[in-house]
């Protein structure tokens, strides 16, 4: 896998009709089997290199958080070969998808998973050097994770964006105008991964709310003002940027309340 860094149409229906109808991923339940623990080791053991703190949140990360077990489980990436991440943080995807390719090529792989994509490049732009500086230590020099703003920074061409727990930390023009080159990045039909919170959540969504204003604060941001949707609005953005898209849950095992919006440009 080439690694370079730089996250029809629907009707919209009633946010609470597509909380109810939405599916409940396979990719939320934790896992306990042996090639699902060599994923996670061959994923995280990297970030070794780029000291404990790295280590320990790559694999806490990776062993807890539905999203990336989903990704694989339900073959979201499988067609895509040139995936852009933003705010890709210290690169967690990229080194999740290096290693499902790894794991899979030694016959080490979930039953009942699809085979994943063998052959694809990831790019990724994150905002903090601290980050990058970890990615760059774990992931070595063929890591092309870029420091810069998802608000001015260039996208490129993309099969798929991915863009997991940051535009709510971006002003609604800012949100906006993401949205929009992003679309611009994909071809039609190009996939958008996009995972926000849920404020229909209630106490769920107040932790969630809690827990990145200090997940931020700790980062060196302080504390930073969120900017948040219904996900009926979310929805309703998406479809006005040229995306279809459809909403699931995506925060079981945890005690946040995040939902993860698969789009595709038309």
């Amino acid at each position: 896998m080439n690694i370079q860094f730089e996250h029809r149409s629907s009707a919209l229906q009633p946010e609470a009709s597509a909380q109810q109808n939405a599916r409940d991923l396979p990719g939320a339940h934790a896992p306990a089997d042996a090639p699902f623990r060599a994923l996670l080791d061959a994923a995280s053991q990297p970030y070794r290199k780029a000291g404990r703190f790295a280590y320990k949140f790559a694999r806490g990360k990776l062993r807890v958080d539905p999203v990336y077990r989903a990704i694989l489980e339900l073959g979201l990436l499988q067609r895509q070969q040139r995936i852009l991440d933003l705010g890709c943080g210290q690169a967690l995807l990229a080194a999740w998808l290096v290693a499902a390719a790894r794991c899979y090529e030694r016959a080490i792989w979930p039953r009942g998973w699809p085979p994943p994509s063998q052959g694809q490049s990831v790019r990724g732009i994150e905002l903090m050097p601290s980050d990058v500086a970890r990615a760059h230590r774990a992931l070595g020099p063929a890591c092309g994770v870029i420091q810069a703003d998802i608000r001015s920074a260039a996208f490129g061409a993309a099969d798929a964006v991915v863009i997991l727990d940051v535009l709510h930390y971006l002003d609604a023009h800012s949100q906006r105008d993401v949205l929009e080159r992003v679309r611009a990045a994909l071809p039609p039909g190009g996939l958008l991964l996009l995972r926000v919170g849920n404020p229909a959540g209630g106490l769920r969504f107040r932790i969630t709310a809690y827990s990145d204003k200090l997940a931020m604060f700790f980062r060196g941001h302080g504390f930073v003002a969120t900017h948040c949707r219904s996900i009926e609005e979310w929805r309703e953005l998406l479809t006005e940027c040229a995306f279809d898209s459809e909403a699931t849950p995506m925060s079981r095992g945890t005690p946040f309340a995040n939902v993860l919006l698969t789009a595709h440009a038309r």
